[in-house]
């Protein structure tokens, strides 16, 4: 199965983090793209209720902040965020790969305080 790339989805968490979509209808996987250029979310956090995160960055650097720790990351860094983990992006610009597993969806992510 393959998804084009003028067949991917175009879209945006906020003026922030515009994203890029590949859905493939399955719900065990997905893959997105994402450029963050600042703070998001601007003010709390951000939360995947179900799905586990695995980020790859493909340019930039920053950092990911937690409740409990803050990790800096860069160029070729892979990430992988747990369900129910609670965390904001602070970058001046970055431009990542996302799978989500189960495939991410609108309902389970969250913007918290």
């Amino acid at each position: 199965m393959i998804i084009r790339s003028e067949d991917a989805v175009v879209g945006a968490n906020s003026d922030k983090c515009k994203t890029i979509e590949y859905s493939f209808g399955d719900k065990d996987i997905d893959l997105g793209l994402a450029v963050i250029t600042g703070r998001y979310p601007d003010k709390g956090f951000c939360v995947n209720l179900i799905s586990k995160e695995l980020i790859y960055v493909i340019e930039g650097f920053g950092e990911l902040v937690f409740l409990d720790e803050v990790i800096k990351f860069k160029e070729g860094d892979a990430i992988l965020i747990e369900n129910n983990r609670k965390y904001y992006w602070n970058t001046n610009y970055c431009k990542v790969s996302m799978s989500c597993s189960p495939a991410w969806s609108l309902e389970q992510h969250k913007i918290v305080e």
